[in-house]
């Protein structure tokens, strides 16, 4: 950021009031290192199966909190392009980010909204509120939409521990669309080409107040039921020791990190 003009010093854009916002701050300044800059030339649209997507990603809530997690497989056209793909991170302690869409802008996007949430933190010496948090992702996808319309889309799923909600619900699940709209979702919900179908299994497997082995049960049960259905959706590869990864979100921070391990 610093550049050689200011002799490796900060420049005085560093030391002007302004935004809590890193992405606000990063497009007054430096809007080039954005990745929500136009890639394509004006009117060219991404062919389908130029580009590695990633599918299918899924969240529910259970007693203690929320889970999130996601199969490994990324797709481009009928081939595949890569079979262990992170799809699951950790936003912060409270908060996790799975992605469905075009691989290299949603790695991207969410390294920067890593960024953008340490940022706030730091100017602002607190936390985001969770639904801040949710509609700062919002507003960052929104920035993607000249790039969506050409074809490379992004849709994350985020989810969260809200310490202030009533004792029970303090797992929140949101999801979005490819212009930045927002939708909380209730109990469970997925993305992805898979979704279809680890949608309908949750629908079955799914009741309130299940415990943290439940929950994880059952998301690998719909991924299995989605990868079976789904060509885009990898199942467990015992071979290569390949599985969906499932981060579990409580009010414990160390809860926060993905598991790349089945339960048992």
């Amino acid at each position: 950021m610093t550049g050689n003009d200011h002799g490796g010093r900060p420049g005085a854009e560093f030391f002007t009031p302004g935004t809590a916002s890193f992405t606000e701050f990063l497009a007054a300044h430096r809007p080039e290192l954005l990745s929500t800059r136009g890639v394509l030339p004006h009117g060219v649209r991404a062919a389908p199966g130029q580009v590695p997507h990633g599918t299918t990603v899924l969240a529910l809530t259970f007693r203690d909190g929320v889970l999130i997690a996601g199969d490994r497989r990324a797709t481009m056209g009928n081939v595949i392009a890569q079979r262990d793909l992170e799809k699951v991170h950790p936003a912060d302690d409270h908060t996790a980010v799975a992605f469905a869409g075009t691989v290299g802008l949603a790695l991207d996007l969410v390294k920067l909204y890593q960024v953008e949430l340490a940022h706030f933190e730091k100017i602002e010496g607190t936390a985001m509120t969770l639904d801040a948090k949710a509609r700062r992702l919002a507003a960052m996808i929104r920035g993607n939409l000249g790039q969506a319309m050409q074809g490379l889309a992004v849709v994350p799923l985020l989810t969260g521990y809200d310490a202030s909600a009533p004792e029970g619900r303090r797992g929140r699940i949101f999801s979005y669309d490819v212009v930045g709209g927002l939708y909380e979702k209730r109990d469970f919900h997925a993305e992805g080409s898979g979704s279809p179908y680890a949608g309908g299994a949750l629908k079955k497997l799914f009741r309130p107040g299940m415990d943290r082995r439940e929950a994880a049960l059952a998301a690998l049960q719909a991924l299995y039921d989605a990868a079976d259905d789904d060509s885009a959706t990898g199942g467990p590869d015992l071979n290569r020791r390949i599985f969906p990864l499932v981060s579990v979100i409580t009010g414990t921070a160390s809860s926060a990190s993905p598991s790349r391990r089945p339960p048992r």
